[in-house]
């Protein structure tokens, strides 16, 4: 299956730093910003065929506001599209709202621990998850879809749909930088992903 991948556009948190996971932090003006010029390259590349596509979001504001901005910018009704779970973003557990300096003064071992083995990592916190727990739930989506798509999540779900589908090792997926202004395709049957504008 065909579908274009965007990251929700940034956030105040994502600007300093913090690990945001499934706090639901809203965008800030360049994230509105990012979210119309991701809609106008859609708009552009995908021109009449946009109507036989799917729109789907996490349920997470920031997400769900990047998707009605891009729809806007479009053309398209902002409000016509739908949520699903699996593309919540990754829980960070009791790390949520820490920068990696406030990690380092609290958690020294456990830090060392992430970077030593980033994709399986599981951070402090009784819902926490590692990239690797959260594959699951993204290959779930992934495999459900039944036409092509435009989907607009987060970070550690288009890191879960390049290791699956885009030939990226774990370190590689999980230390790669995931764009807020720029749009992932993948295909999943005959498995790719390259960022595109």
């Amino acid at each position: 299956m065909h579908l274009y991948m965007i990251r929700h556009g940034q956030t105040d948190w994502n600007a300093e730093l913090r690990m945001q996971g499934q706090k639901d932090i809203p965008l800030n003006a360049t994230g509105r910003a990012q979210a119309r010029q991701n809609g106008e390259a859609l708009k552009a590349l995908l021109g009449d065929q946009v109507y036989n596509y799917d729109f789907v979001a996490s349920p997470l504001w920031r997400a769900r506001e990047t998707m009605q901005i891009l729809r806007t910018a479009i053309g398209l009704k902002p409000e016509d599209f739908r949520i699903d779970e699996r593309l919540r973003e990754i829980s960070f557990g009791d790390w949520e709202g820490h920068t990696l300096a406030e990690l380092q003064a609290e958690w020294p071992d456990r830090l060392q621990a992430r970077i030593e083995n980033k994709w399986h990592f599981i951070p402090p916190g009784e819902d926490a998850e590692s990239y690797e727990i959260l594959s699951w739930r993204v290959g779930s989506f992934l495999k459900s879809l039944t036409r092509p798509t435009v989907c607009v999540s987060h970070g550690g779900i288009m890191r879960s749909a390049l290791r699956l589908f885009g030939g990226y090792s774990e370190t590689d997926a999980a230390d790669t930088s995931i764009h807020q202004d720029k749009i992932l395709e993948v295909e999943t049957e005959n498995p790719r992903a390259a960022w595109i504008n």
